[in-house]
Protein backbone atom coordinates (compact mmCIF):
# COMPACT_ATOMS: atom_id res chain seq x y z
CA UNK A 1 0.00 0.00 0.00
CA UNK A 2 3.01 2.26 0.30
CA UNK A 3 4.49 4.40 3.03
CA UNK A 4 2.41 7.05 4.74
CA UNK A 5 3.88 10.37 3.71
CA UNK A 6 3.57 13.66 5.55
CA UNK A 7 1.70 16.38 3.70
CA UNK A 8 1.97 20.18 3.85
CA UNK A 9 0.30 23.06 2.08
CA UNK A 10 -1.70 21.89 -0.90
CA UNK A 11 -3.17 24.47 -3.27
CA UNK A 12 -4.70 27.34 -1.29
CA UNK A 13 -5.50 25.31 1.81
CA UNK A 14 -3.00 24.40 4.52
CA UNK A 15 -3.82 20.69 4.75
CA UNK A 16 -1.97 18.90 7.54
CA UNK A 17 -1.55 15.24 8.38
CA UNK A 18 -0.74 12.09 6.46
CA UNK A 19 -2.04 10.16 3.48
CA UNK A 20 -0.94 6.78 2.13
CA UNK A 21 0.15 6.36 -1.45
CA UNK A 22 -2.91 5.73 -3.58
CA UNK A 23 -5.29 7.67 -1.33
CA UNK A 24 -4.33 11.12 -2.64
CA UNK A 25 -7.82 11.64 -4.16
CA UNK A 26 -9.19 11.83 -0.62
CA UNK A 27 -6.85 14.71 0.15
CA UNK A 28 -7.83 16.43 -3.09
CA UNK A 29 -11.52 16.12 -2.22
CA UNK A 30 -10.83 17.39 1.30
CA UNK A 31 -9.10 20.46 -0.11
CA UNK A 32 -11.96 21.11 -2.55
CA UNK A 33 -14.37 21.11 0.37
CA UNK A 34 -12.63 24.26 1.58
CA UNK A 35 -12.27 25.85 -1.82
CA UNK A 36 -15.71 25.04 -3.28
CA UNK A 37 -18.05 23.87 -0.51
CA UNK A 38 -17.57 26.47 2.22
CA UNK A 39 -15.71 24.34 4.74
CA UNK A 40 -14.35 26.31 7.73
CA UNK A 41 -12.58 23.67 9.79
CA UNK A 42 -12.62 19.90 9.46
CA UNK A 43 -10.77 16.61 9.68
CA UNK A 44 -11.06 13.27 7.91
CA UNK A 45 -9.53 9.90 8.74
CA UNK A 46 -9.71 6.59 6.92
CA UNK A 47 -8.65 3.10 8.01
CA UNK A 48 -8.31 0.12 5.72
CA UNK A 49 -8.01 -3.39 7.13
CA UNK A 50 -7.22 -1.92 10.54
CA UNK A 51 -4.45 0.44 9.43
CA UNK A 52 -4.74 4.20 9.12
CA UNK A 53 -4.31 5.39 5.53
CA UNK A 54 -5.69 8.95 5.76
CA UNK A 55 -5.41 11.41 8.65
CA UNK A 56 -5.95 15.02 7.52
CA UNK A 57 -7.11 18.28 9.05
CA UNK A 58 -7.30 21.94 7.97
CA UNK A 59 -8.99 25.26 8.63
CA UNK A 60 -9.89 26.87 11.92
CA UNK A 61 -10.73 25.19 15.20
CA UNK A 62 -13.78 27.43 15.75
CA UNK A 63 -16.33 28.01 13.00
CA UNK A 64 -16.33 31.72 13.88
CA UNK A 65 -12.63 32.11 14.75
CA UNK A 66 -9.17 32.10 13.22
CA UNK A 67 -7.20 29.75 15.48
CA UNK A 68 -5.89 26.76 13.52
CA UNK A 69 -7.38 23.29 13.73
CA UNK A 70 -4.80 21.22 15.60
CA UNK A 71 -3.86 17.56 15.41
CA UNK A 72 -6.05 16.80 18.45
CA UNK A 73 -9.02 19.13 17.79
CA UNK A 74 -12.41 17.55 18.52
CA UNK A 75 -15.95 18.69 17.78
CA UNK A 76 -19.56 17.94 18.68
CA UNK A 77 -20.63 15.32 16.11
CA UNK A 78 -24.37 15.35 16.80
CA UNK A 79 -26.12 12.19 15.58
CA UNK A 80 -22.88 10.52 14.55
CA UNK A 81 -22.91 9.75 18.30
CA UNK A 82 -25.81 7.35 17.74
CA UNK A 83 -23.61 4.74 16.07
CA UNK A 84 -21.39 4.45 19.13
CA UNK A 85 -24.42 4.40 21.45
CA UNK A 86 -26.02 1.65 19.41
CA UNK A 87 -22.78 -0.32 19.58
CA UNK A 88 -22.96 -0.19 23.39
CA UNK A 89 -26.26 -2.07 23.36
CA UNK A 90 -24.99 -4.58 20.79
CA UNK A 91 -21.89 -5.20 22.90
CA UNK A 92 -24.02 -5.75 25.99
CA UNK A 93 -26.02 -8.25 23.95
CA UNK A 94 -22.77 -9.87 22.81
CA UNK A 95 -21.78 -10.26 26.46
CA UNK A 96 -25.13 -11.80 27.38
CA UNK A 97 -26.33 -8.85 29.44
CA UNK A 98 -29.19 -7.71 27.16
CA UNK A 99 -31.72 -9.73 25.21
CA UNK A 100 -32.62 -7.80 22.07
CA UNK A 101 -36.03 -9.47 21.96
CA UNK A 102 -36.89 -8.72 25.58
CA UNK A 103 -39.38 -5.96 26.43
CA UNK A 104 -37.60 -2.79 27.51
CA UNK A 105 -39.70 -2.98 30.68
CA UNK A 106 -37.77 -6.09 31.69
CA UNK A 107 -34.84 -3.83 32.52
CA UNK A 108 -36.72 -0.56 33.11
CA UNK A 109 -40.04 -1.41 34.81
CA UNK A 110 -41.49 2.12 34.76
CA UNK A 111 -41.21 2.13 30.97
CA UNK A 112 -44.10 -0.33 30.62
CA UNK A 113 -46.70 2.39 31.28
CA UNK A 114 -48.93 4.00 28.61
CA UNK A 115 -49.14 1.05 26.25
CA UNK A 116 -45.43 0.28 25.97
CA UNK A 117 -45.47 -3.25 27.39
CA UNK A 118 -44.54 -4.74 24.01
CA UNK A 119 -41.75 -2.30 23.10
CA UNK A 120 -38.67 -4.47 22.63
CA UNK A 121 -35.01 -3.52 22.96
CA UNK A 122 -34.58 -4.04 19.22
CA UNK A 123 -37.33 -1.47 18.62
CA UNK A 124 -35.24 1.20 20.36
CA UNK A 125 -32.21 0.43 18.20
CA UNK A 126 -34.15 0.36 14.93
CA UNK A 127 -36.30 3.46 15.60
CA UNK A 128 -39.49 1.38 15.74
CA UNK A 129 -40.56 2.24 19.31
CA UNK A 130 -42.99 4.99 18.29
CA UNK A 131 -41.39 7.43 20.72
CA UNK A 132 -39.87 9.98 18.37
CA UNK A 133 -41.51 12.88 20.26
CA UNK A 134 -42.86 13.70 23.70
CA UNK A 135 -46.03 15.61 24.54
CA UNK A 136 -44.22 18.42 26.38
CA UNK A 137 -40.79 19.49 25.11
CA UNK A 138 -38.01 19.58 27.67
CA UNK A 139 -36.08 22.69 28.54
CA UNK A 140 -32.32 22.54 27.88
CA UNK A 141 -31.77 22.17 31.64
CA UNK A 142 -34.21 19.25 31.83
CA UNK A 143 -32.67 17.62 28.78
CA UNK A 144 -29.29 17.27 30.45
CA UNK A 145 -30.30 16.48 34.04
CA UNK A 146 -30.37 12.71 33.44
CA UNK A 147 -33.81 12.35 35.04
CA UNK A 148 -36.43 14.37 33.16
CA UNK A 149 -35.88 12.72 29.78
CA UNK A 150 -36.28 9.11 30.98
CA UNK A 151 -39.26 10.10 33.14
CA UNK A 152 -41.01 11.78 30.21
CA UNK A 153 -40.51 8.75 27.99
CA UNK A 154 -41.65 6.33 30.68
CA UNK A 155 -44.96 8.23 30.80
CA UNK A 156 -45.25 8.83 27.05
CA UNK A 157 -47.79 7.01 24.88
CA UNK A 158 -46.28 5.91 21.52
CA UNK A 159 -47.02 7.84 18.36
CA UNK A 160 -47.66 4.57 16.49
CA UNK A 161 -47.99 0.90 17.40
CA UNK A 162 -44.45 -0.11 18.42
CA UNK A 163 -42.77 -2.51 16.05
CA UNK A 164 -45.14 -1.89 13.15
CA UNK A 165 -43.29 0.99 11.48
CA UNK A 166 -40.19 3.14 11.84
CA UNK A 167 -39.47 6.81 12.30
CA UNK A 168 -36.17 8.44 13.23
CA UNK A 169 -35.86 9.31 16.94
CA UNK A 170 -33.47 12.30 16.68
CA UNK A 171 -33.42 13.33 20.36
CA UNK A 172 -35.43 10.82 22.39
CA UNK A 173 -32.86 8.18 21.43
CA UNK A 174 -30.60 9.83 24.05
CA UNK A 175 -32.79 9.03 27.04
CA UNK A 176 -34.07 5.70 25.74
CA UNK A 177 -30.60 4.24 25.22
CA UNK A 178 -28.89 5.96 28.15
CA UNK A 179 -31.51 4.80 30.65
CA UNK A 180 -31.51 1.24 29.28
CA UNK A 181 -27.72 1.06 29.65
CA UNK A 182 -27.86 2.51 33.16
CA UNK A 183 -30.51 0.02 34.27
CA UNK A 184 -28.58 -2.94 32.88
CA UNK A 185 -25.03 -2.00 33.89
CA UNK A 186 -25.35 0.42 36.80
CA UNK A 187 -23.10 2.79 34.83
CA UNK A 188 -23.95 5.86 32.79
CA UNK A 189 -23.49 5.42 29.08
CA UNK A 190 -20.69 7.99 29.05
CA UNK A 191 -18.78 6.06 31.66
CA UNK A 192 -19.42 2.75 29.87
CA UNK A 193 -18.11 4.13 26.58
CA UNK A 194 -15.06 5.60 28.29
CA UNK A 195 -14.18 2.39 30.11
CA UNK A 196 -15.16 -0.26 27.57
CA UNK A 197 -14.61 1.38 24.17
CA UNK A 198 -12.65 4.64 24.22
CA UNK A 199 -9.93 3.71 26.70
CA UNK A 200 -9.13 0.23 25.29
CA UNK A 201 -9.02 1.58 21.73
CA UNK A 202 -7.30 4.87 22.54
CA UNK A 203 -10.16 7.01 21.20
CA UNK A 204 -10.60 10.73 21.69
CA UNK A 205 -14.37 10.25 21.93
CA UNK A 206 -16.65 11.30 24.75
CA UNK A 207 -20.32 11.17 25.63
CA UNK A 208 -20.00 13.70 28.41
CA UNK A 209 -16.90 15.85 27.90
CA UNK A 210 -14.45 15.87 30.85
CA UNK A 211 -13.54 19.38 31.96
CA UNK A 212 -9.84 18.71 31.39
CA UNK A 213 -10.47 18.07 27.68
CA UNK A 214 -12.63 21.15 27.04
CA UNK A 215 -9.73 23.19 25.66
CA UNK A 216 -9.46 20.84 22.67
CA UNK A 217 -13.03 21.28 21.44
CA UNK A 218 -13.88 23.90 18.84
CA UNK A 219 -17.04 25.94 18.45
CA UNK A 220 -19.61 24.67 15.97
CA UNK A 221 -22.11 26.80 14.10
CA UNK A 222 -24.09 27.21 10.87
CA UNK A 223 -22.44 27.89 7.51
CA UNK A 224 -24.00 28.89 4.20
CA UNK A 225 -25.29 26.23 1.84
CA UNK A 226 -23.17 25.51 -1.24
CA UNK A 227 -24.63 25.92 -4.74
CA UNK A 228 -27.09 23.14 -5.59
CA UNK A 229 -24.87 22.18 -8.53
CA UNK A 230 -22.36 20.76 -6.06
CA UNK A 231 -24.70 17.84 -5.33
CA UNK A 232 -25.24 16.36 -1.91
CA UNK A 233 -28.50 14.48 -1.73
CA UNK A 234 -31.45 15.00 0.55
CA UNK A 235 -30.30 18.26 2.12
CA UNK A 236 -30.09 20.17 -1.19
CA UNK A 237 -33.10 18.94 -3.15
CA UNK A 238 -35.78 18.17 -0.58
CA UNK A 239 -39.17 16.98 -1.79
CA UNK A 240 -42.15 19.22 -1.14
CA UNK A 241 -43.46 16.74 1.43
CA UNK A 242 -40.18 17.01 3.35
CA UNK A 243 -40.26 20.81 3.32
CA UNK A 244 -43.86 20.85 4.49
CA UNK A 245 -43.12 18.42 7.32
CA UNK A 246 -40.34 20.63 8.68
CA UNK A 247 -42.51 23.76 8.40
CA UNK A 248 -45.62 22.35 10.10
CA UNK A 249 -45.32 22.86 13.88
CA UNK A 250 -47.82 20.04 14.47
CA UNK A 251 -46.05 17.46 12.29
CA UNK A 252 -44.26 14.54 13.87
CA UNK A 253 -41.10 15.73 12.10
CA UNK A 254 -41.13 19.13 13.81
CA UNK A 255 -42.14 17.63 17.14
CA UNK A 256 -39.38 15.02 16.98
CA UNK A 257 -36.65 17.54 16.20
CA UNK A 258 -38.14 20.00 18.69
CA UNK A 259 -38.10 17.72 21.73
CA UNK A 260 -35.73 20.19 23.44
CA UNK A 261 -37.09 23.74 23.41
CA UNK A 262 -35.59 26.21 23.03
CA UNK A 263 -32.87 24.53 21.03
CA UNK A 264 -29.83 24.08 23.28
CA UNK A 265 -26.55 25.92 22.89
CA UNK A 266 -24.29 23.08 21.75
CA UNK A 267 -21.20 25.15 22.60
CA UNK A 268 -22.26 25.53 26.23
CA UNK A 269 -19.91 23.71 28.64
CA UNK A 270 -22.84 22.21 30.57
CA UNK A 271 -24.36 20.80 27.39
CA UNK A 272 -21.04 19.31 26.34
CA UNK A 273 -20.56 17.71 29.74
CA UNK A 274 -24.00 16.07 29.57
CA UNK A 275 -24.37 12.47 28.46
CA UNK A 276 -26.65 12.68 25.42
CA UNK A 277 -25.93 9.67 23.20
CA UNK A 278 -28.31 10.82 20.45
CA UNK A 279 -26.59 14.09 19.68
CA UNK A 280 -23.99 15.17 22.23
CA UNK A 281 -20.92 13.06 21.44
CA UNK A 282 -17.60 14.82 20.96
CA UNK A 283 -14.93 13.25 18.80
CA UNK A 284 -11.98 13.61 16.50
CA UNK A 285 -12.27 12.22 12.97
CA UNK A 286 -9.50 9.80 13.86
CA UNK A 287 -11.52 8.40 16.77
CA UNK A 288 -14.66 7.90 14.68
CA UNK A 289 -12.71 6.09 11.98
CA UNK A 290 -10.81 3.95 14.47
CA UNK A 291 -14.03 3.01 16.28
CA UNK A 292 -15.64 1.80 13.07
CA UNK A 293 -12.45 0.01 12.03
CA UNK A 294 -12.64 -1.91 15.31
CA UNK A 295 -16.20 -3.02 14.59
CA UNK A 296 -15.02 -4.96 11.53
CA UNK A 297 -11.55 -6.15 12.54
CA UNK A 298 -8.42 -5.71 14.63
CA UNK A 299 -6.98 -2.19 14.63
CA UNK A 300 -3.22 -1.62 14.70
CA UNK A 301 -2.85 -4.42 17.21
CA UNK A 302 -5.96 -3.38 19.15
CA UNK A 303 -8.87 -5.66 19.86
CA UNK A 304 -11.87 -6.15 17.60
CA UNK A 305 -15.16 -4.95 19.09
CA UNK A 306 -17.78 -7.03 17.30
CA UNK A 307 -17.92 -10.80 17.14
CA UNK A 308 -19.08 -12.08 13.72
CA UNK A 309 -22.68 -12.51 14.91
CA UNK A 310 -22.75 -8.95 16.26
CA UNK A 311 -21.34 -7.59 13.01
CA UNK A 312 -24.17 -9.37 11.20
CA UNK A 313 -26.68 -7.57 13.43
CA UNK A 314 -25.04 -4.22 12.74
CA UNK A 315 -25.31 -4.60 8.97
CA UNK A 316 -28.65 -6.42 8.66
CA UNK A 317 -31.66 -4.37 7.60
CA UNK A 318 -34.24 -4.03 10.39
CA UNK A 319 -36.28 -1.06 9.13
CA UNK A 320 -36.78 0.05 5.52
CA UNK A 321 -39.12 2.34 3.60
CA UNK A 322 -40.69 5.76 4.16
CA UNK A 323 -39.58 7.16 7.51
CA UNK A 324 -42.38 8.71 9.58
CA UNK A 325 -40.06 11.48 10.78
CA UNK A 326 -37.57 12.04 7.96
CA UNK A 327 -40.37 11.40 5.39
CA UNK A 328 -37.92 9.99 2.80
CA UNK A 329 -37.16 6.23 2.66
CA UNK A 330 -34.47 5.13 5.10
CA UNK A 331 -32.69 1.86 5.87
CA UNK A 332 -31.77 1.03 9.45
CA UNK A 333 -30.14 -1.88 11.22
CA UNK A 334 -29.90 -2.37 14.97
CA UNK A 335 -28.11 0.80 16.00
CA UNK A 336 -26.95 2.09 12.62
CA UNK A 337 -28.07 3.66 9.37
CA UNK A 338 -27.41 1.55 6.29
CA UNK A 339 -26.29 2.60 2.83
CA UNK A 340 -29.16 3.99 0.76
CA UNK A 341 -30.39 6.96 -1.23
CA UNK A 342 -31.08 9.09 1.85
CA UNK A 343 -27.79 8.23 3.57
CA UNK A 344 -25.19 7.15 0.98
CA UNK A 345 -22.21 5.34 2.46
CA UNK A 346 -19.56 3.38 0.59
CA UNK A 347 -21.63 0.45 -0.64
CA UNK A 348 -24.49 -1.97 0.02
CA UNK A 349 -22.86 -3.55 3.09
CA UNK A 350 -21.83 -0.29 4.78
CA UNK A 351 -23.21 0.72 8.18
CA UNK A 352 -22.65 3.84 10.25
CA UNK A 353 -24.29 7.12 11.17
CA UNK A 354 -24.26 10.72 9.93
CA UNK A 355 -24.61 13.71 12.20
CA UNK A 356 -27.09 16.42 11.25
CA UNK A 357 -25.10 19.24 9.71
CA UNK A 358 -22.14 17.26 8.41
CA UNK A 359 -20.21 14.74 10.50
CA UNK A 360 -20.10 11.10 9.44
CA UNK A 361 -18.69 7.77 10.59
CA UNK A 362 -19.11 4.35 8.98
CA UNK A 363 -17.56 0.98 8.21
CA UNK A 364 -17.65 -1.09 5.04
CA UNK A 365 -16.83 -4.75 5.78
CA UNK A 366 -16.42 -5.72 2.12
CA UNK A 367 -13.55 -3.28 1.49
CA UNK A 368 -12.21 -3.08 5.05
CA UNK A 369 -12.73 0.70 4.99
CA UNK A 370 -13.72 2.79 7.99
CA UNK A 371 -14.14 6.56 7.71
CA UNK A 372 -14.58 9.42 10.14
CA UNK A 373 -15.31 13.01 9.14
CA UNK A 374 -15.80 15.86 11.61
CA UNK A 375 -16.60 19.51 10.86
CA UNK A 376 -17.39 22.68 12.79
CA UNK A 377 -19.52 24.16 9.99
CA UNK A 378 -23.10 22.90 10.19
CA UNK A 379 -25.47 22.72 7.24
CA UNK A 380 -29.23 22.12 7.32
CA UNK A 381 -29.17 18.59 5.92
CA UNK A 382 -29.74 15.56 8.10
CA UNK A 383 -28.15 12.61 6.32
CA UNK A 384 -26.20 13.44 3.14
CA UNK A 385 -23.86 16.41 3.52
CA UNK A 386 -22.11 17.31 0.23
CA UNK A 387 -18.69 17.62 1.91
CA UNK A 388 -18.92 14.17 3.49
CA UNK A 389 -20.24 12.71 0.25
CA UNK A 390 -17.31 14.14 -1.70
CA UNK A 391 -14.94 12.32 0.64
CA UNK A 392 -16.91 9.09 0.33
CA UNK A 393 -16.76 9.30 -3.46
CA UNK A 394 -13.02 9.89 -3.30
CA UNK A 395 -12.51 6.78 -1.16
CA UNK A 396 -14.67 4.76 -3.54
CA UNK A 397 -12.56 5.94 -6.48
CA UNK A 398 -9.35 4.45 -5.10
CA UNK A 399 -10.70 1.00 -4.26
Amino acid sequence: MGEINRRGRVGTVDVRGTVAAGFEPVEEAFERNFEQRGERGAAVAVYRHGHKVVDLWAGTRDVDGDGPWAVDTAQVVRSATKGVAGAVVLLLHQRGQIDLDAPVGTYWPEFKDAGKERVLVRHLLSHRAGLAAIDRPLTPAEAIDGVSGPAALAAQRPQWEPGTDHGYHPQTYSWLIAELVRRVTGRTIGRWVAEEIARPLGLDFWIGLPAEEAHRVGRIGPVAEPPAAMGGGLSLRPKRSVVEAYRDPESLTRRAFGVIHPFPDENDPDYRAAELPASGGISTARALARFYAATIGDVDGGRRLFAPATLTLARTEESVGPDRVLIVPTRLSLGFMLHGAAAPLLGPGSFGHPGRGGSLGFADPASGIALGYVTNGLRKGVTADPRAQALVRAVRSVL
